[in-house]
């Protein structure tokens, strides 16, 4: 027997889920504190089960309320996106389509992607939302708050989310200006044993520091961590550290920093990524799009990296008849 349950109390529910107050909880949804909570009473009663457990002082999640509740938010938000693209469809425009960034991408592809968006697919609505890390945009996508990232490639145990390679840089090497590693002519890996190292949050730099440093001999002495590679710059013109970080990052200005290629560097790959399950048509497009368009303005504009390009099975080739 199916359980009716109205879309109004999932509403209430997560409201309250999400301030732990029916008092506030009522005032953000505009309704009366004794309405709401019946409201939620109910939806216990509808579902069979506690989903609060309410104290004079407080208001806490029972394990099937955060259950309940992680499901009942990507429902509302797959259900909230269809009546905007619905309206937006029904007004003639194409639909609002939500697009994420690692911060580096931001400035080697945020350029080439709104030309490439304005160009191909005039009156399109899109919101950019930059410095996300891959796994922040890994996890909005699956809860639709995203539709399409641009993240770091290869994913981590994720098979929700698809991914289409579109470039690949060296990572570089970055200390403060007055480092005595500033004044050599060319720096080797074997030079940087023993320097303290600050590593990045992003598990494919990390992975890549560390494979490059085993690599020639010796395993990287990590003293702090920066949750993305321009904090990881600041954290380097402090003098705390050495780092690397994706060449792209040599757009970032920040005084008191000196880039330095590595021979051999390893390559990091930026790539699209989208929801398996949540592929509308107009995603379907944008991604066709932003491939040809993203992958062709990395190999013809005027900035160029320093380093050797990577080898042939360094770039992951994502067939356009594979794309789940």
């Amino acid at each position: 027997m199916k359980t009716k349950v109205e879309l109004r109390h999932l509403r209430y529910f997560a409201a309250v889920a999400e301030t732990c107050h029916f008092g506030e909880a009522a005032k953000r949804l505009k309704i009366a504190q004794s309405a709401l909570s019946q409201a939620v009473r109910q939806l216990e009663d509808d579902l069979g089960v506690c989903l609060l457990a309410r104290t004079t002082r407080r208001v806490e999640l029972t394990a099937a309320g955060r259950f309940f509740l992680d499901k009942t938010q990507h429902a509302l938000n797959r259900i909230d996106s269809t009546i905007r693209e619905t309206r937006l469809l029904g007004t003639g425009q194409p639909g609002l389509v939500h697009i994420g960034l690692v911060d580096a991408a931001t400035f080697s592809h945020m350029s080439p992607l709104v030309r490439s968006i304005t160009k191909k697919m005039p009156g399109l609505e899109f919101k950019v939302h930059t410095g996300l890390s891959t796994q922040d945009q890994c996890e909005r996508l699956k809860d639709e708050t995203l539709d399409i990232g641009v993240v770091y490639a290869p994913l981590e145990h994720d098979d929700d989310v698809s991914v289409r390679i579109i470039s690949s840089e060296p990572l570089v090497l970055v200390t403060a200006s007055n480092h005595p590693l500033a004044r050599k002519g060319s720096i080797t890996v074997p030079d940087l044993r023993g320097e303290p190292f600050i590593t990045c949050t992003e598990p494919v730099i990390a992975h890549s520091l560390t494979r490059l440093c085993l690599e020639a001999g010796f395993t990287p002495r990590a003293t702090h961590e920066a949750t993305s590679p321009p904090s990881l710059l600041a954290l380097v013109a402090a003098g705390l550290g050495i780092g690397v970080v994706p060449a792209s990052a040599r757009t970032v200005s920040v005084p008191g920093t000196r880039f330095h290629s590595l021979p051999r560097a390893a390559h990091v790959r930026v790539a699209l990524a989208w929801n398996k399950a949540h592929r509308s048509p107009l995603v379907s497009s944008l991604l066709d799009v932003l491939e040809e368009d993203l992958s062709e303005d990395v190999r013809t504009r005027g900035v160029t990296y320093e380093g050797p390009d990577p080898a042939p099975d360094q770039l992951l080739a994502v067939p356009r008849s594979r794309r789940s």
